[in-house]
């Protein structure tokens, strides 16, 4: 059970600690209202959901990644920039699945509102 706990601690302290992933949780959120307002079918729930776990569990990795390289070392370093660079661009990619979910799932929704 102590797991849980550190790891809703986690949670928290990414939340907290990490503005990228507030502004990833905002998009999260204005997503699943979206869903429930456009009334989104299962497996199109199932493909925001999953994408949206992706992204912040990425910025997760990526900011534990991050604040283990700056321990190590705070001086400039090419191998824990390319670690560091590696790391972001997970969440970069994972973004940008999201929002290719995103455009599919909502954009011919929000078309559909403007059509006569």
């Amino acid at each position: 059970m102590l797991s849980f706990k550190y790891a809703f601690q986690g949670v928290a302290t990414l939340f907290r600690e990490t503005p990228n992933a507030v502004i990833h949780l905002i998009l999260a959120i204005s997503a699943i209202l979206m869903g429930f307002l456009f009334s989104i079918s299962t497996a199109e729930w199932l493909a925001v959901t999953v994408v949206i776990g992706l992204v912040l569990a990425l910025e997760a990795v990526n900011t534990s990644i991050e604040t283990l390289a700056d321990l190590v070392s705070k001086e400039r370093n090419a191998t824990i920039k390319k670690v560091k660079d590696l790391a972001a661009a997970g969440v970069l990619l994972a973004a940008m699945a999201a929002l290719a979910v995103g455009v599919l799932v909502f954009l011919p929704k929000i078309i559909e509102l403007f059509q006569p």
